[in-house]
């Protein structure tokens, strides 16, 4: 049985698009999985997560939990498939329960910045869900297979396997998604079993509140993971210290470039957004300085097929050890040092169960 701390970079590009596989490594979508003792703790479930975990040997009976950084589309949309395809390998197991825990309701629709009429809400009885109902829409929406499944081979009740949660916020935070939706916060506790403590604060991703970023700490090291951010002090307070901080980063001048047939009203809003909700490498090197972070490694880039030289722009402002990890690479996390398994099965070859 594998023992220490890892961390696998399931995916690390950002961003809701189908593009054409990039060669240099960035292609699946944003998902880390933290490793403790053979306990497997995912962070987000971007598009191809499963993939990922049967390529490096890790397996859905090995999740002791699932952290949502927030709902946009590229970190959850494999959430789906991890529960549903992921759950029938627990046929056999005795109550096994996976918990989720992200974002609450928003409760109010973000404001619209733009001229012109202001769209309706899509499903405006229900336009903001949080991570409780979100796990249980997506549930039911495979009623049928599960149903068929459940009572053609007798397959786990996956209803019953996974349970999501809403992160609850202190009251006198004054918390609202529109007007105070970034307040000055000390980490929260929002998981811990004898292996690792969690704990969370909530970072800027304008509009979307609320948006987390997670910590764990177990007695091997302290990992942080920012999920997407512009620069946040709440995530310094989160990351102070931590053997190894995820960062996303974001190169806005290729943004910008990919974007050719936008009408320059297109172009601003979409690059208004990239502004105010995302990190450069350069920022995100400031970030991991302040923090005073060991180890600081890129992921959730934007966009995925940049070179390399871009994301090294972050030496220019940290002088720890910078880290732009593959999909599917392996880290360990020892003692305060950070390094690269020689191969992904190095780690996942003894952390099967």
């Amino acid at each position: 049985m594998h023992t220490g701390m890892s961390v696998v970079t399931l995916g690390t590009a950002g961003g809701p698009l189908i593009r054409r596989n990039p060669s240099n490594g960035h292609h699946q979508g944003i998902a880390t999985a933290v490793v403790v003792d053979s306990t497997v703790y995912l962070v987000d479930c971007g598009r191809g997560i499963t993939d990922g975990l049967a390529a490096t040997g890790l397996r859905p009976v090995q999740l002791g939990g699932i952290f949502l950084t927030h709902h946009h589309s590229d970190h959850v949309i494999d959430l789906n498939s991890v529960m549903v395809l992921g759950g029938l390998a627990f046929r056999g197991q005795v109550d096994p329960r996976i918990d989720i825990y992200g974002p609450g309701p928003r409760e109010v629709l973000p404001p619209y910045p733009h001229d012109g009429p202001v769209p309706d809400a899509i499903f405006p009885e229900q336009p903001t869900p949080g991570t409780a109902e979100l796990v249980d829409l997506l549930l039911r929406a495979h009623a049928t297979d599960l149903n068929d499944r459940r009572r053609d081979s007798k397959a786990p009740d996956i209803s019953e396997i996974f349970r999501g949660h809403d992160i609850e916020l202190p009251q006198h935070l004054n918390f609202h998604a529109n007007d105070n939706n970034h307040p000055a916060m000390d980490p929260i506790e929002v998981f811990a079993d004898e292996r690792v403590r969690v704990t969370a604060t909530l970072v800027q991703h304008e509009p979307v509140a609320p948006a987390f970023g997670f910590r764990f700490d177990s007695k091997y090291g302290s990992v942080t993971i920012s999920g997407d951010t512009a620069p946040s002090s709440n995530l310094v307070r989160l990351a102070a210290g931590s053997d190894l901080l995820l960062h996303e980063a974001i190169d806005l001048e290729a943004v910008a470039a990919s974007y050719p047939n936008a009408t320059p009203d297109e172009l601003a809003a979409s690059m208004g957004h990239h502004r105010r909700a995302h990190t450069t490498a350069e920022d995100a090197g400031r970030i991991a300085s302040q923090a005073g972070v060991r180890h600081l490694a890129l992921h959730h880039l934007v966009p995925a097929h940049t070179e390399s030289q871009s994301w090294l722009k972050a030496q220019n402002t940290f002088d720890g050890e910078l880290l732009v990890p593959q999909d599917f690479d392996v880290l360990h996390v020892r003692a305060g040092k950070v390094s690269f398994a020689d191969s992904v099965t190095e780690v996942t070859e003894t952390a099967k169960i």
